[in-house]
């Protein structure tokens, strides 16, 4: 797309920013693939429509203003990116066009937003904040009504209650011969809201020969910064976790599709300074965990199927895998948590019904534009019990927000379903296999 963009007037992203639209060719492939475009059916709600309008305003045609609603609506899942066949790097353009709305004091907000922005950075990206914050919830609902509607979508997400926390050790040495030695971003948000989801991650990787480093010094990936527009803070976090994680490790492993994405994205988020260089080094030993197993292979296969199932439970256990949108499209991570899943004996892994479409949760997207994700997450939740044929199984991803939203929706509608992480899933698998062996 022919643009007359000055890249040099947008500081470090104006570049990447400039390429992303001049690869567009306007052909539309993107519409069918974007969940706001489905949901509003407005052209200014899709990939090309909203290319088309920060275009506008990065060239200076447009008011910011103007385009801030629909760059808002935006869920940044790149589920545009595999369906574009010129390959628009729109990742390159979103986040960097919000920094830059933010730098620019340009984004049109109440006080009540700017509240809630900021009460949700102070608190998701510390996790002692964030459990503090999510018990004092409990006092909000119970106020009710005198809660400003425009926090409201805050006390409606926060868990009724959180489990107990789990204190990481540093090294959790493998089992047997080591294999490798890697070291795993812990997250914050997981921390709170399921910690046994690293519980499981290490345990898989420790049976498989795998050491395990938990970097004491580790924080935030930045996502949410990131995908918000604070540019300074995405890039304080990224800088901190630059310093924290060891050179000295055959791989730096996520287990949450959001955060696995913004390490890789470290390179443009601190493009132009001094640390770029870093970034990019660190980002090419990132991969998330599935991929590593996948990678090394499993050592020691999963057994006990029926005992996971449950009693009385089928030969088979259906399992519905859920794409996190930040897995399968920003990754490109789709296959490796279907093989590992259908390592397990006995269990049919089956696919849901328009899966490229994003669940909702999206980062802060949940709190930024409730009813829009409400109704994501209502779909994907209907979509997941139609693949498990509407009995009882298993709804896995690899992402907490999208884990976190979908047991939110199913238990809406009162179902059984279970929500598991894909490493939970193979843990337990393990489990039941050690216990099938123990009462022979």
């Amino acid at each position: 797309m022919q643009h007359t963009i000055k890249p040099e007037e947008h500081g470090a992203l104006g570049a990447p920013m400039a390429h992303a639209v001049e690869a567009c060719v306007h052909c539309g492939f993107c519409l069918a693939a974007c969940p706001t475009y489905q949901e509003f059916g407005q052209e200014m709600d899709s990939p090309r429509g909203r290319i088309v309008l920060m275009k506008q305003v990065l060239e200076g045609t447009l008011p910011w203003a103007d385009a801030q609603p629909h760059v808002d609506r935006c869920l940044g899942c790149l589920s545009c990116e595999p369906a574009c066949p010129s390959g628009v790097p729109y990742r390159d353009l979103i986040s960097p066009f919000r920094a830059r709305m933010e730098e620019e004091n340009k984004a049109v907000r109440t006080p009540g937003e700017k509240l809630r922005r900021w009460l949700a950075e102070l608190t998701i990206p510390y996790p002692g904040r964030f459990r503090l914050a999510l018990a004092g919830a409990k006092i909000g609902r119970a106020l009710g009504g005198l809660v400003p509607a425009v926090l409201r979508p805050m006390l409606t997400l926060a868990p009724k209650s959180v489990p107990a926390a789990v204190k990481l050790q540093a090294v959790y040495p493998a089992h047997g011969e080591r294999r490798a030695r890697v070291a795993l971003l812990a997250g914050c948000a997981q921390q709170v809201l399921d910690p046994d989801i690293n519980v499981a991650t290490i345990e898989v990787l420790a049976r498989n020969g795998v050491e395990v480093i938990v970097p004491k010094a580790q924080g935030c990936c930045g996502g949410l910064s990131w995908h918000t527009g604070n540019l300074a803070s995405a890039q304080a976090f990224a800088r901190k976790n630059l310093e924290a994680f060891p050179a000295d490790v055959d791989a730096i492993l996520t287990n949450a599709a959001g955060c696995g994405s913004a390490l890789h994205e470290y390179p443009l988020i601190l493009r132009g300074t001094a640390d770029e260089a870093r970034a990019k080094e660190f980002g090419r030993r990132v991969m998330d965990v599935s991929v590593f197993l996948t990678k090394i292979g499993l050592r020691e296969k999963p057994r006990g199927l029926g005992a996971m199932a449950g009693a009385g439970a089928k030969a088979t256990l259906k399992v519905a895998y859920h794409d996190a949108c930040h897995l399968a499209n920003a990754q490109g991570v789709r296959e490796q948590p279907r093989a590992l899943l259908r390592a397990i004996p006995g269990v049919e892994v089956c696919e849901l019904a328009n899966a490229h479409l994003c669940c909702g949760s999206a980062g802060t997207y949940n709190l930024d534009q409730p009813e829009t994700a409400h109704s994501l997450g209502a779909q994907k939740a209907q979509a997941a019990l139609a693949a498990l044929g509407g009995g009882e199984g298993v709804v896995a991803s690899g992402n907490i927000g999208c884990l976190t939203q979908l047991r939110v929706h199913l238990e809406k509608i009162g179902s059984p379903v279970r929500v598991r992480h894909t490493m939970q899933v193979l843990r337990d698998a393990y489990r039941a296999g050690d216990a099938e062996r123990e009462t022979r």
